[in-house]
């Protein structure tokens, strides 16, 4: 039987756009990623937290635009929810789901297809 497991982890990260569409200076938010997966065995737990935990560590106190997956990308709410989602299911877990929260009021969620 599996069973769905969920953590939630802060970070802090500015970022700029720079689009035609979309201007706005550099500034900063209180990120919160919160991923759930799927799994068979509580021993791998750990795994999953650490597996998360890097992913945030790449990122926390960062400039999202000079992350190399985000260089020459709008870095929005929504990929950065598909990098976190992607980096897990890299590392071997099924995951059910990711949501970032950029603002109280904003956020974006993926799953895998």
């Amino acid at each position: 039987m599996a069973f769905l497991l969920s953590l939630r982890r802060p970070f802090v990260a500015d970022h700029f756009h720079e689009e035609p569409y979309f201007v706005e200076a550099r500034h900063g938010h209180n990120w919160m990623v919160e991923a759930g997966v799927l799994l068979d065995d509580e021993a791998r737990e750990a795994a999953f937290a650490a597996a998360l935990d890097a992913w945030v560590d790449g990122l926390d106190y960062t400039v999202l635009n000079e992350q190399p997956r985000l260089r020459s990308r709008n870095p929005t709410t929504e990929l950065l929810a598909q990098w976190a989602c992607e980096h897990l299911a890299a590392a071997g877990f099924r995951v059910a789901s990711v949501k970032v929260r950029e603002k109280a009021n904003y956020w974006a969620l993926c799953r895998p297809a």
